[in-house]
C-alpha cells in the first residue's frame, strides 16, 4: 500500500495497525521516502513456509546427530 506522508500524519493509529500485516510505503511528492513494515514478518513468513515439512514422528536428537555426521 502506498500513502503520503500527510495521510500517515493524519491517520498514525490506522496505518501503524495494517502493518502488522502489509508494507505501507510513505511517500512526497511522488517518491517514496519511507517503508513501514513488521518488523518480525520475515520470522512468521518463514515459519508459515517450514509447517509440515518434517514428518511427525521425527526426532530432534536424531536429526541432530545425522547432520553432524555429514560435517
Amino acid at each position: 500500500m502506498s500513502i503520503t506522508a500527510t495521510e500517515l500524519k493524519n491517520n498514525l493509529g490506522k496505518y501503524l495497525l495494517l502493518s502488522a500485516t502489509e508494507d505501507i510505503y510513505i511517500t512526497k511528492n511522488g517518491k517514496v521516502i519511507a517503508r513501514l513494515t513488521n518488523p518480525y514478518q520475515d520470522r512468521v513468513d518463514i515459519a508459515t513456509s517450514l509447517f509440515g515439512i518434517l514428518p511427525k514422528d521425527a526426532d530432534y536428537e536424531e536429526a541432530k546427530a545425522e547432520r553432524l555426521e555429514r560435517v
